[in-house]
């Protein structure tokens, strides 16, 4: 599993036109999952990304996570965060999930995050989807699950 994950003040995700979900100060995570992702990459991802601190304390020091500051998750599927584009000018995805195991992993791991208590906002899987956002810091961290270090 793959999450690019942007701090943000804002974001929104849009399909055909329409606003299906928007948060204020939190986490927008773009999630890409690989063909060896388990519900343990899933629930490990989670951990890692409701800990993660990289939200200013009083000080200014990135040390409070999302948790801490009650903030928001907005998820939005991206299997083009498996793209090797090492040889020839076309990315190959064959690290990716196939469609029907990603759409069961991303409803698994919308389902975990809203265990969270976090509010969480998500796009629609598999749609075309215009995202906007306002990344705040600019804070922006490439995670892999520990399965995804493997391969």
């Amino acid at each position: 599993m793959k999450v690019l994950l942007q701090r943000v003040s804002r974001a929104c995700v849009r399909a055909g036109g329409e606003k299906l979900s928007e948060i204020d100060h939190g986490l927008l995570l773009l999630v890409g999952f690989g063909r060896n992702d388990t519900q343990d990459d899933l629930e490990w991802m989670l951990r890692k990304i409701t800990g993660l601190r990289i939200f200013p304390d009083e000080q200014g020091s990135m040390n409070r996570s999302v948790s801490d500051l009650d903030g928001a998750l907005l998820i939005v599927s991206q299997f083009t965060l498996h793209a090797d584009s090492r040889k020839g000018r076309r990315p190959s995805f064959i690290r990716a999930a196939l469609p029907d195991n990603a759409r069961m992993l991303y409803d698994i791991f919308e389902e975990l995050a809203r265990g969270t208590g976090l509010q969480v906002g998500s796009g629609e899987f598999g749609a075309m989807m215009e995202v906007e956002l306002v990344n705040s810091g600019p804070v922006t961290i490439m995670l892999d699950s520990p399965s995804e270090s493997m391969s």
